[in-house]
């Protein structure tokens, strides 16, 4: 049983200087925001601690929460990338790992995937924001569609390893990719750039909320980790589970972790 996240003791909150979190499921609920967890996005920012998204989510989304969201950067597409908003300039600036032939050519090369993929599995669809990605592929099998079934989902990611792609499962989307990138390695580049930190080294001083198997990475590197609730639904497929876990779920959950982060101990 992961332990509840209001047993965290009160020595590692005095530590912690930031929060990684994913958006999908750990920041929304069924794809909304909801007030309290915006409120409590303002709240850690207002508070002093660093704040950075960290999802699989497009460039076309990372490049309107980085201009209006209360945050210092984001990684969008799953570590292909991190902007952030320049405050002196008031301008958006992004950092994307490949230069942009080498992104054509792997877009093109995802293309014969997602024709494959979708004339094997019926009932996916090409991701709602894919029009927006300049990285990967994301295949809906959650967001927009009828749910599938995991069998249909395990069809999806073999698809994308027989080509020799990266595949993650997200709470809604697969997406896939090519280059040995994900998302620890962009947040650990965008706190060295942007901080001057090695996060190997500070670690510590962070912890990260998520909420699903793509995740998994982020929960073993962090030695302080937090899952919404809905984590629990994922939990039998996963090596990696959070150290702590919320009552609630989606945004809800992600609040409730926040309040217990910025609590005087």
């Amino acid at each position: 049983m992961i332990p509840y996240i209001d047993t965290i003791h009160a020595d590692i909150v005095k530590k912690i200087i930031g929060i990684f979190f994913d958006i999908d499921d750990t920041f929304t609920n069924f794809g909304k925001i909801r007030s309290v967890a915006y409120q409590a996005l303002w709240a850690l920012k207002d508070s002093g601690l660093r704040v950075v998204p960290i999802t699989g989510r497009s460039a076309g989304w990372c490049d309107h929460i980085a201009r209006m969201w209360p945050i210092d950067g984001i990684v969008g597409e799953n570590g292909a990338f991190y902007f952030w908003f320049d405050e002196r300039e008031r301008r958006l600036r992004k950092r994307f790992l490949d230069p942009e032939d080498v992104r054509a050519d792997k877009r093109q090369r995802l293309a014969r995937i997602r024709d494959e993929i979708l004339a094997s599995v019926p009932g996916t669809a090409i991701a709602s924001d894919q029009l927006y990605r300049e990285t990967d592929l994301g295949i809906d099998y959650c967001e927009d569609v009828k749910p599938l079934d995991r069998a249909s989902v395990d069809r999806i990611c073999k698809i994308f390893k027989k080509y020799g792609a990266i595949c993650k499962v997200s709470s809604i989307h697969v997406n896939g990719w090519f280059g040995n990138y994900d998302k620890l390695g962009m947040t650990k580049i965008f706190v060295q750039e942007r901080w001057g930190l090695d996060l190997d080294a500070n670690k510590k001083r962070f912890l990260f909320c998520g909420d699903s198997p793509n995740d998994e990475p982020m929960f073993q590197y962090f030695p302080y980790t937090a899952g919404v609730k809905n984590i629990l639904h994922f939990a039998d497929r996963m090596k990696y589970l959070p150290a702590f876990v919320a009552s609630q779920e989606g945004g809800e959950g992600f609040a409730e972790i926040v309040e217990v982060i910025r609590c005087d101990p």
